[in-house]
């Protein structure tokens, strides 16, 4: 309560993607079918990964903690959306809208940094087949994790502290669907000059150096799959979905964060937001699991199981 007396409001008032009730109607049941579909697909990957002896490598490690974390991403801001629609609400507490801000900034950023250690997992197995369970062996992966979920802690606190020490006057409305934190910055009525520097900051660290590496490995990736013509298609396969991955999520990303102010419209903006926060999570595990035989066949065997049961 005492961050919500010293910012002079107590809640935000969230306007939605529109406010035509038949259309709301609609896009209750699509977010809906879009939600369960994130959530089942994902979890069922994570289970596959851990009930097949064969996923139990680096690569489907790095796999299943990425649906983790898309389904705790996801689940940060759906949930919530449909319950405005379906409560005809529009209401979020001041608290509520800064957790939520904090959430999905620590798993969206922890997922930059997966996405890079996913790269350079791709990049030993192809470039150094030899030394691969070697330099990706299992305390290598849990640190690679760690690191991931360290970073990710540690520049989205940044970010919603600096946030939270910004005032905003009487109710504020919200021309979006959950608190978004450019949204958010542009309704204070403080100086938000040390929060766009740490966006900034925190941005560059997020995607600039993660894009490099990813650059880098699949740069000597390429080297490697040319030299060896197409003898090794299950690498390429691999490689294929997690670039496809990498585009989409880190595409949408640098638009939103690092993008100069004003650039946009916030219809431009709303659609861009529903894509890397609720199209791409859903997207994620068919993207791999449809260009991946190991996968398909831990998928086809679960199903085997639950009809036998």
């Amino acid at each position: 309560m005492d961050i919500v007396n010293e910012t002079g409001t107590d809640e935000f008032i969230l306007l939605g993607l529109s406010e035509n009730p038949k259309l709301q109607v609609l896009l209750f049941h699509l977010f809906f079918l879009f939600y369960v579909s994130t959530v089942l697909g994902n979890f069922l990957l994570i289970v596959a990964v851990r009930i097949d002896s064969r996923l139990h490598h680096s690569m489907y490690f790095f796999l299943s903690n990425l649906s983790f974390l898309d389904i705790c991403y996801t689940s940060i801001i759906v949930p919530k959306m449909l319950v405005n629609i379906a409560l005809s609400s529009k209401n979020i507490s001041f608290a509520g809208c800064l957790l939520q801000v904090y959430f999905y900034l620590f798993m969206g950023e922890t997922e930059c940094i997966l996405l890079a250690f996913m790269a350079y997992d791709r990049y030993v197995a192809i470039c150094h087949p030899l030394h691969y369970n070697v330099i990706m062996n299992t305390m290598s992966c849990v640190r690679m994790i760690s690191v991931s979920w360290v970073v990710g802690c540690i520049i989205s606190s940044l970010d919603i502290y600096f946030m939270s020490q910004l005032r905003f006057c009487g109710t504020i409305t919200i021309d979006h669907f959950f608190c978004e934190a450019p949204s958010l910055l542009q309704l204070s009525c403080s100086d938000i000059s040390i929060n766009n520097i740490v966006t900034m900051v925190g941005g560059s660290i997020l995607l600039i150096v993660p894009v490099c590496l990813i650059l880098f490995s699949y740069v000597q990736i390429f080297v490697v799959l040319v030299k060896i013509g197409s003898r090794k298609q299950k690498a390429i396969s691999t490689c294929v979905s997690h670039i496809a991955v990498v585009i989409i999520f880190y595409g949408t990303a640098t638009f939103m964060y690092m993008k100069p102010r004003y650039t946009s419209t916030e219809v431009t903006d709303k659609l861009v937001s529903v894509f890397y926060t609720v199209v791409t999570p859903m997207l994620n595990p068919l993207i791999y699991s449809l260009r991946n035989k190991d996968v398909q066949r831990a998928l086809g065997q679960m199903k085997k199981c639950i009809t036998v049961l």
